[in-house]
């Protein structure tokens, strides 16, 4: 079996990777200590990832209205708005 790899207890650098075999854990309190650790780990990089998540969705949204606006502006300057109006079938033509 392969040993864990868990951030460091508080005698080692915060942060630090430490490779724990769990079966040389001791006692019940060592092991304690180890599941709490790891999974103090795992909650920080989770809140880190969503964190990512979320501002590359909040990114992606404003390139969208962005794109929208500059389709929009396109449009305006080529007429297309105002040929559309007048001609109810070409809305139907841009759509398909």
């Amino acid at each position: 079996r392969k040993p864990f790899v868990c951030s460091s207890m508080a005698s080692e650098e915060p942060g630090a990777a430490v490779e724990v075999d769990p079966h040389q854990l001791q006692s019940t309190q060592e092991l304690t200590t180890f599941v709490q650790t790891l999974l103090t780990q795992m909650q920080g990089r989770f809140a880190t990832m969503s964190d990512q998540i979320i501002g590359r969705i909040d990114e992606m949204g404003t390139r969208i209205d962005e794109l929208e606006s500059s389709i929009g502006e396109l449009m305006t300057q080529a007429g297309v708005e105002d040929d559309a109006a007048a001609d109810p079938n070409a809305a139907d033509a841009v759509g398909e």
